[in-house]
C-alpha cells in the first residue's frame, strides 16, 4: 500500500513538472506576443490581446488546480496532454489571426505544442491536433485571402503548403515513435516475464538445495544456517530449545521390509513431526533416521511437551501397504540460551539422545537434567 502510494506521489510529481513546463512555454509565447503588439505587428485592438492574456493565464491556472488538487487523476488521460494541445492550439491560432507580417515567424508554436504531445498523446489523437493546426491556420490564411487582407498572397500559400509538409511529417515522425515505443513495451514486458520466471525458477532451486527430497523437510545445510541465524538475533532473556531425533531399530525395519518401508517411516515421521510443530519451529532431517528440530522462544516444559506428543504421535502412525510394528523413536533435548555455540548445543543434545538410547529408547531425556544429577 505504501509502495503504490509512493508510486502515484511520483506519478503525480512528473506530470505537474510536465504542466510547469507547458506552463512556461505559454509565459515565454505571452511574452513574444507582446513583444509583437509593441513593435506594431498586432493588428487587433490592446483590449483583445488583454482579454486573450487573461483567458490564457485563467486556463493555466485551471489546469494547475486540476494536477495540485488530484482531480486531474478522474480523466482517462491524467497527464490531460490533448487537452493541453487544444488548448494551446486555439490560442495560438487566435494571436495568428490578428499578426501581420509576423505570422510565419509564431508558426514555432505549433510544432512546439506537437512535440509535447510526441510521446504521450495516440496516434489518433496525434493526428487530430495536427488536423486542427492545419485547418485552424489554412482557415485564417483563407479568410483573410478572402477579405484581400493578405500583404504577400504567394507567401501565405507557401506557408500552408510548409506547415502542411512538416505536420505530415511529424505525423510519420509520431508513428514511428509510438510503435518503437509499443514494441519496447513489449520487450520490456517480455523481459519481465522471463525474470519472472527465472526468478521462480531461482526459488525452486533453492528450495530444492535447503529441502530434503525424500521427507519434504529441511536438509542439515540448510538448518544449520538458519539455527546460526536463529542464534543470532536472540534477545538476552530468550532461550530456544534444541532436539536431535532419532528413530528406533530403524536398521532392522530397512533389513526386514525394505527399503522401501523405511523411507515411508521417515515420510510419516516427517508428517508427523510437521503436524505437532507451530509455525517458527524448525524441523531438518539430519541424516540417515535422525532428525533436528529448532524450537524458537521455548523454555524446557514447552520443549518437553512437544517432543513426548511428538513421540506419542508416532507411536500411532500408520503407514500405507505396508505393517511395521513398534515404531518409536528417541529424542534427546537441550536448551540453548544467547551466546552458546551451536555445536555445542548440538553436542549436548546428541549426549542426551545417548542416554535416551542407553535407557531403553522410545523415551525423551533432556540434557539439563543429566546437570543436575
Amino acid at each position: 500500500m505504501v509502495s503504490q502510494r509512493l508510486t502515484h506521489n511520483a506519478i503525480q510529481s512528473l506530470l505537474l513538472k510536465r504542466f510547469v513546463l507547458a506552463a512556461g512555454t505559454y509565459g515565454l509565447a505571452l511574452l513574444l506576443l507582446w513583444l509583437a503588439i509593441f513593435s506594431g505587428y498586432y493588428s487587433a485592438p490592446l483590449r483583445s490581446a488583454l482579454i486573450d492574456t487573461g483567458l490564457v493565464v485563467l486556463s493555466q491556472a485551471v489546469l494547475l488546480w486540476l494536477f495540485v488538487s488530484g482531480r486531474n487523476l478522474r480523466f482517462r488521460d491524467p497527464s490531460l496532454t490533448e487537452i493541453q494541445i487544444l488548448l494551446g492550439i486555439g490560442w495560438q491560432t487566435w494571436m495568428l489571426a490578428h499578426l501581420d507580417t509576423a505570422r510565419g515567424t509564431f508558426l514555432v508554436f505549433y510544432l512546439l505544442m506537437l512535440l509535447f504531445g510526441l510521446f504521450h498523446l495516440p496516434r489518433r489523437a496525434f493526428v487530430r491536433c495536427a488536423l486542427c493546426i492545419f485547418i485552424g491556420f489554412a482557415g485564417i490564411t483563407l479568410w483573410d485571402g478572402y477579405h484581400f487582407r493578405l500583404a504577400d498572397p504567394m507567401l501565405a500559400v507557401l506557408q500552408v503548403c510548409v506547415l502542411f509538409v512538416v505536420l505530415a511529417w511529424l505525423c510519420l515522425y509520431a508513428s514511428y515513435v509510438q510503435a518503437s515505443r509499443q514494441r519496447m513495451r513489449q520487450r520490456r514486458f517480455a523481459l519481465q516475464a522471463h525474470q519472472d520466471t527465472l526468478r521462480g525458477m531461482m526459488r525452486q532451486l533453492e528450495d530444492l538445495v535447503a529441502t530434503d527430497e525424500l521427507t519434504g523437510l529441511y536438509n542439515r545445510r540448510h538448518f544449520l544456517r538458519l539455527a546460526s541465524r536463529e542464534l543470532h538475533a536472540m534477545s538476552l532473556d530468550q532461550m530456544h530449545g534444541l532436539a536431535l531425533i532419532d528413530l528406533d531399530h530403524f536398521k532392522r525395519i530397512n533389513d526386514v521390509h525394505g527399503h522401501a518401508a523405511g523411507d515411508q517411516v521417515l515420510q510419516a515421521f516427517a508428517a508427523v513431526a510437521s503436524a505437532c510443530l507451530r509455525d517458527g519451529d524448525v524441523l531438518a532431517r539430519y541424516g540417515g533416521e535422525e532428525f533436528v528440530m529448532l524450537l524458537p522462544d521455548c523454555d524446557p516444559e514447552r520443549l518437553t511437551s512437544c517432543c513426548e506428543r511428538l513421540r506419542v504421535a508416532f507411536m500411532d502412525a500408520q503407514l500405507i501397504g505396508v505393517e511395521v510394528h513398534g515404531l518409536s523413536l528417541s529424542v534427546g533435548m537441550t536448551l540453548v540460551e544467547l551466546g552458546d555455540d551451536l555445536d555445542d548445543a548440538l553436542q549436548r543434545a546428541d549426549q542426551a539422545l545417548y542416554r535416551a538410547k542407553r535407557d531403553g529408547r522410545n523415551r525423551c531425556a533432556a540434557a539439563w537434567e543429566n546437570i543436575d544429577a
